[in-house]
């Protein structure tokens, strides 16, 4: 019998690297999309080599319209999984950033998401099973987590939490993941310093997976893999608002990042 198959978007480092480990460990054959082709043909290797699985290297740039259109090519031929994984962050105010640079980070945060996840589900549909995981993050969840990656995140939330309604009784789920800070190569890419942040709030990455995984199996929707963020969520949502952006710019850095 043929293996199902996820596809993940940014899995060369962090995050998507572990979900890429995860899925080819539980059996899935995987399509692995990155811009860097080197990197992708290494994790693709590995993963053959430790686990018996085989990985599609889809090299694509999801800032262009090409990449995505290639991307979203492969979804429509069904998977059973979408990792919609690649993001990325920008030190800085947002007055003071390349335009360029921000529509980019648009793309990949935004554009992208929708429209792999809009190529992906009619082979899930139609097939009556089917997975999309959208990678949020709590700055999604907290007004005051700088501006234009927040308000990234905040659509991606929004945007599962709708397409899961809509999809109810189908067989196919939505899930948008919403961690902390977690050790990974994303704020030195994005040049924001974190060497003043408390041990307590950093997250162990393959911990975030297993929670991520077993809130999937139970049907969470906006899945937050700690206690200690479900607590700052939760409170953040039963203060004001204006209380809560107080906070966070006392607290949670959220200057200096856009």
């Amino acid at each position: 019998m043929s293996r199902p198959i996820a596809l993940i978007t940014g899995p060369t480092s962090g995050l998507g690297e572990r979900f890429a480990r995860r899925y080819a460990a539980d059996g899935y054959d995987l399509v692995l999309v990155a811009r860097d082709a080197e990197r992708l043909k290494h994790l693709a290797n590995d993963l053959q080599q430790a686990h018996g699985v085989d990985s599609e290297v889809l090299v694509a740039d999801l800032t262009g319209p090409s990449g995505r259109a290639a991307v979203a090519d492969r979804l429509a031929d069904g998977v059973r999984v979408l990792v919609n994984n690649a993001g990325f962050g920008i030190a800085g105010e947002f007055w003071t950033i390349d335009p360029a640079l921000l529509q980019a980070q648009l793309d990949v945060n935004v554009t992208a998401v929708m429209q792999l996840t809009r190529a992906a589900l009619p082979a899930m549909l139609r097939a009556g099973r089917g997975t999309v995981i959208n990678i949020g993050s709590i700055a999604g969840l907290l007004p005051g987590r700088g501006s234009t990656y927040s308000a990234s995140k905040a659509w991606v939330v929004s945007f599962s939490e709708g397409l899961s309604s809509g999809l109810a009784g189908t067989g196919v789920g939505v899930h948008a993941l919403c961690p902390g800070y977690m050790h990974t190569d994303f704020h030195h890419r994005a040049g924001i310093e974190m060497s003043s942040m408390p041990a307590f709030m950093w997250l162990d990455i393959d911990d975030v997976v297993d929670k991520c995984l077993s809130g999937v199996a139970k049907g969470d929707i906006v899945i937050v893999p700690s206690l200690q963020y479900k607590v700052l969520t939760t409170g953040g949502r039963m203060l004001p608002r204006g209380l809560t952006r107080r906070l966070t710019k006392m607290f949670g850095q959220g200057q200096g990042r856009t």
